[in-house]
């Protein structure tokens, strides 16, 4: 085996990545980081590697695919460029919540400059907002060593970690020196847990807490390992310096060049850094300059600026690549400033380019919640939301609980991720999760060579969002999986606005309705029904033959399509059902709650455990959907 080759950081990162164990790795591709996948591709032939590697439709589907490997116990990693992370930021938030199993690692190139792209945004800043460590290597080399310790870092703290490089850490070119591939010994194993993979607002709330607690121990506990942080030079003087990234190889070639030493910290965890080292560092010395770019996400961590110079103080510039020749005009600036020599700046630095101080909103929440009053002396039962009685969503998951109980079920936003009391809700990332996420749970375990049967559901408005992308690029990738569409016709949880599928523009006026099936033809998917969720027996039969389909040899995505309108919606549906009257045989009805519990349509009430289940007929809409769930028969469904 070669013991090195000269890569460019591309190719460092990649076989960083393979060194680390990474078992799949997924993308989209933009400049600077297109190189990423095909060298980790190289490496994978050389070394006869296992390794799941894609190229996405886009970037969030590669984010979501990836993170079902992680979520798996597997290690994975998805690449793009900063603006591409724009793409993949919706289940890049939901991630940082959920945290991960295996080490996931997000790899963001960075375009200071621009050089090729709409922006210059800062990944750093990116990680700041969605409270995710980030990583930032000076140089190939250290591109190489970081791509495979923020796998470790993220398995061991079990989070999400971004290493950032920027385009001349990624062009650069250097000798990187190989080390052991590891053997891959990790198998997928997706534990159940909907409170953290599913989790619904409340559920956040303690995850947000634990993210938090996540990122204060990796502040304490990782920021001392000289891996990510390194001091030099003096403990004290008239001027120390801070540097991170490609900043931080420019300043030490230009203290090399001119013969002198200064203080440095040298930061390769760029976020979260402990208050305290930063604190430490400025009070050893007169003044501190910040080095990086193109923002100030190191600056801005300082708990006390009034000696820190850098973006906001003028003294680096606002904007823009840090070059070498810019580099070398901020720091003969400072070294004037500070006494340590006696030679003019090369050239004036920008000024006056400090940033605004942030305003701080005005008003307030008023003097109090105007419902105090009436609601004061009152006592409420809290129920857990739940599906509307007769809600077609409902009929559908029990079907796919009972016909596919060993399924993983990867599911979506609206009213349907209230699926998970019916137990047929395993995950739910954020818009469109639900089909990427059962593709990259699919190749996770094909990867071992088991079949595992994943069930996706999305409504109809969220697969006009987002899921038609994702199933774009499933079939493209010849991923196995069912994906149910749940059509009521409406954007319901957001409060009924249409949908491309209803044909019904914002105003009201007709525009041109989109055929779902029209649309999933066209991604390339071989089987389709459409079938009435309420038919039990039908949609339990199509389920088993698309089971089938997607294990067979010849199979591919099978998508059924669940039409029925929403009843809220829709309140002239009901008519179906205008001559049914269901009641319940309270002899037969031995109270053991099952239908309340598997079936939990809120027309079903159970008193007190052991009680006969009786119907309320105030909510019931008479679909007779419960009918299924009961074991005694004691449901009885007559004509009026």
């Amino acid at each position: 085996m070669n013991q090195g080759e000269i890569l460019m950081g591309n190719g460092a990162i990649a076989r960083g990545l393979i060194e680390g164990g990474c078992d799949a790795v997924l993308g989209y591709p933009g400049t600077p980081s297109s190189e990423i996948i095909p060298e980790l591709v190289r490496f994978k032939k050389m070394h006869d590697l296992p390794t799941y590697t894609e190229w996405s439709v886009n970037e969030k589907v590669a984010l979501e695919a990836a993170l079902s490997f992680a979520w798996s116990g597997k290690r994975a990693a998805v690449v793009m460029k900063q603006v591409g992370l724009n793409v993949a930021s919706d289940p890049m938030m939901s991630a940082a919540y959920t945290g991960t199993v295996g080490g996931f690692v997000i790899v963001s190139c960075d375009d200071p400059g621009p050089h090729s792209s709409q922006t210059e945004q800062d990944s750093r800043v990116h990680a700041m907002f969605a409270k995710l460590p980030v990583l930032d290597p000076s140089s190939p080399e250290e591109a190489r060593q970081m791509a495979r310790d923020a796998l470790e870092l993220s398995e061991r703290h079990g989070i999400p970690v971004i290493l950032r490089a920027t385009i001349r850490i990624c062009h650069a070119r250097q000798w990187i020196p190989f080390a052991e591939i590891p053997t891959g010994d990790r198998i997928a194993r997706f534990k159940k847990e909907p409170q953290r993979w599913a989790a619904t607002p409340k559920f956040r709330l303690a995850l947000h807490h634990e993210l938090n607690d996540k990122l204060r121990t990796i502040a304490l506990d990782e920021q001392a390992d000289p891996k990510w942080t390194r001091r030099s030079g003096p403990a004290a003087g008239p001027l120390g310096v801070v540097a991170g990234g490609p900043s931080l190889a420019h300043f030490q070639d230009l203290l090399k060049e001119r013969g002198i030493e200064l203080p440095l910290l040298a930061l390769g965890l760029a976020h979260p850094v402990e208050p305290g080292l930063l604190d430490g560092f400025v009070n050893s010395y007169e003044r501190v300059l910040v080095l990086e770019e193109p923002e100030d996400a190191l600056e801005r961590q300082f708990t006390d600026r009034t000696r820190v110079l850098g973006r906001r103080s003028g003294h680096v510039p606002s904007a823009g690549e840090l070059t070498p020749e810019v580099m070398a005009d901020v720091l003969d600036r400072l070294l004037l400033e500070s006494g340590l020599c006696a030679a003019a700046p090369n050239a004036a630095a920008e000024t006056g380019s400090r940033g605004g101080a942030a305003g701080t909103p005005g008003g307030s929440n008023g003097d109090g919640d105007p419902l105090k009053n009436v609601l004061a002396g009152r006592t409420f039962t809290q129920r857990r939301p739940t599906l509307c009685a007769g809600c077609p969503h409902r009929a559908s998951f029990y079907a796919i609980r009972k016909t596919l109980p060993k399924a993983i079920y990867t599911s979506d936003i609206g009213c349907y991720t209230l699926g998970i009391n019916l137990r047929a809700v395993d995950t739910c990332l954020d818009m469109g999760a639900a089909v990427s996420m059962a593709s990259g749970f699919y190749q996770a375990y094909r990867q071992d060579g088991k079949q595992q049967t994943v069930v996706a559901t999305i409504g109809d408005s969220t697969f006009f969002h987002s899921g038609l992308s994702g199933l774009v690029s499933a079939t493209y990738t010849d991923a196995r999986f069912i994906l149910v569409i749940l059509d009521n016709a409406v954007t319901a949880m957001t409060g009924m606005q249409p949908t491309p599928g209803t044909g019904v523009l914002a105003d009201g006026s007709p525009g041109k309705a989109l055929s779902i099936e029209e649309t999933v033809r066209g991604a390339g998917v071989g089987f389709l029904e459409v079938l009435d969720p309420y038919d039990f027996t039908t949609m339990k039969q199509n389920l088993q033959r698309a089971e089938a389909y997607i294990h067979a040899p010849d199979g591919g995505v099978a998508v059924i399509i669940a039409r029925a309108p929403c009843l809220i919606n829709n309140r002239k549906a009901t008519a179906r059902w205008a001559t049914n009257a269901v009641s319940i045989d309270q002899e037969k009805c031995e109270g053991c709650g099952l239908c309340v519990k598997t079936f939990e349509c809120p027309a079903l009430v159970q008193d007190a455990t052991k009680q006969p289940v009786h119907i309320d007929q105030t909510l019931c809409v008479a679909c007779a959907g419960c009918a299924v769930a009961c074991k005694q028969d004691a449901i009885q469904v007559k004509e009026k």
